[in-house]
């Protein structure tokens, strides 16, 4: 068995916080929200390209801001990663869905129609928490 490749995926998959299931109101986990949990599951990525797909975003703009710093300078990132920081915290209430359009702009992903635009509309969802709550929490209060 490959056991460097098996730590490299695991070194680059999402930390696991514990080995505990989230607990629900009762303290069982909630199987009918969350799926049976196993601890494979939580450690290894179920499929090879996985982890390319969950950072896709993050290693494209990693290869721009690289192409942009041999071209330009240092300064042209650096501004640009400035302004995507200021247009992510634009945002609206934390329960109203947000569009971030400016964010959009800026990577020049607006004229384009994705997975995510079409099967990610949160007035499809299922959960709709108490926006008094939602914002509290939001705001560090709870």
């Amino acid at each position: 068995m490959n056991t460097r490749g098996l730590r490299s995926q695991l070194k680059d998959s999402v930390p696991v916080t514990g080995l505990c299931p989230q607990a629900g109101s009762y303290g069982v986990q909630d199987s009918l929200r969350r799926g049976f949990s196993s601890v494979k599951n939580e450690l290894l990525p179920s499929h090879p390209l996985e982890l390319s797909e969950k950072n896709f975003q993050l290693n494209q703009d990693k290869m721009n801001f690289n192409t942009l710093r041999n071209i330009q300078g240092l300064h042209a990132p650096l501004k640009l990663q400035m302004e995507y920081r200021a247009a992510r915290q634009i945002q609206r209430l934390p329960f109203l869905p947000s569009s971030n359009l400016a964010l959009d702009t800026l990577r020049g992903t607006d004229d384009s129609i994705g997975f995510e635009d079409i099967l990610n509309d949160p007035v499809l969802s299922e959960i709709m928490g108490d926006p008094h709550i939602m914002t509290e929490y939001k705001l560090g209060v709870l």
